[in-house]
């Protein structure tokens, strides 16, 4: 097992309008920073124990380098494929791990392509950031160590990019007897993929990520993600990008923890959807994390998103 047991810490009623107490669960604090580990770990030792001699991974920055770790771990080469929108900042940290970096493409789906290619010619192990069930039985540890603990819960909150935490989430409640509890999915507008194809009933593909939570920038979830809405009580939400940043600067002052805006999704439901979290008596919020944030970069966000 590459990833750990994260904390789960406890806001009070005082943090967020909802006004209800909030369970954190910390999966900022993965070795990876995010948690892509779960799966993306799961997967990566999956293929060494099928033979695989080196993997490549397409991914907007947290997959990747949760790959790039898992791959130095496993003793395994490593090829991470980025779209240009991951920022030079993430390049280099991904690249400081060991992993040889490639940008391709203007988005995920291009990388994605790209990585394709790339592992059909070098005999690799391709490894899906978001669209596999190994990753979603490895996201699903989360919901397995909280009811481990003992800890209830009614809800849960979690941000949604391509799917797969949402998938693994869903797995884990199932497998733990908690089939009943729904969960609130959430997007940035701007790369709210999710959201649309709930409305369209069909899967969508967004013409392009507008959002700055570029980690959420799948154009598209997994067809997966979306036959869950059906089999699952899942609610789409969304926040806009200024709602996601101050939740970040909210949770750093509070917790002393940077995350990426795609994870201050989450964490603004208590404020914006005050409402829709306050019917509930012990939400959980997975704080999925991120490589991609410093205080500097949440701060010039929260500037330029300024009316």
């Amino acid at each position: 097992m590459l990833h750990v047991n994260t904390p789960l810490l406890e806001a009070d009623r005082s943090y967020a309008r909802a006004g209800v107490p909030l369970l954190l669960k910390m999966d900022a604090l993965q070795p990876s920073g995010s948690f892509k580990l779960r799966g993306v770990g799961h997967a990566c030792a999956k293929a060494r124990e099928a033979g695989a001699a080196s993997i490549v991974c397409p991914s907007g920055g947290n997959a990747g380098f949760s790959a790039a770790y898992a791959a130095r771990k496993l003793g395994l080469p490593a090829i991470i494929v980025v779209p240009e929108t991951t920022s030079a900042e993430v390049r280099d940290t991904i690249a400081l791990v060991g992993a040889e970096v490639i940008v391709a493409g203007s988005a995920f789906d291009e990388a994605h392509e790209h990585a394709r290619a790339l592992a059909d010619a070098a005999g690799a192990a391709l490894i899906h950031p978001f669209d596999d069930p190994l990753l979603w039985t490895g996201h699903a540890t989360l919901i397995d160590e909280i009811v481990a603990a003992g800890e209830r819960f009614d809800v849960v909150v979690a941000s949604v990019g391509g799917g797969g935490l949402l998938a693994g989430i869903v797995e884990g409640l199932r497998r733990n007897g908690l089939g009943d509890v729904p969960v609130i999915a959430v997007e940035t507008e701007g790369a709210a993929s999710l959201h649309r194809s709930i409305a369209e009933k069909r899967l969508v593909t967004l013409p392009a990520i507008t959002s700055i939570a570029t980690s959420l920038g799948a154009k598209r979830v997994a067809p997966h993600a979306l036959a869950l809405v059906d089999e699952h009580p899942i609610v789409s939400v969304t926040v806009s990008d200024a709602e996601a940043v101050a939740a970040c600067l909210k949770f750093a002052d509070r917790f002393r923890v940077l995350v990426e805006p795609a994870c201050g999704a989450a964490l603004a439901v208590a404020d914006v959807h005050a409402g829709l979290l306050g019917a509930y008596r012990r939400p959980l919020i997975e704080v999925c994390g991120g490589v991609g944030a410093s205080i500097g970069k949440l701060t010039a966000w929260r500037d330029a998103l300024s009316p």
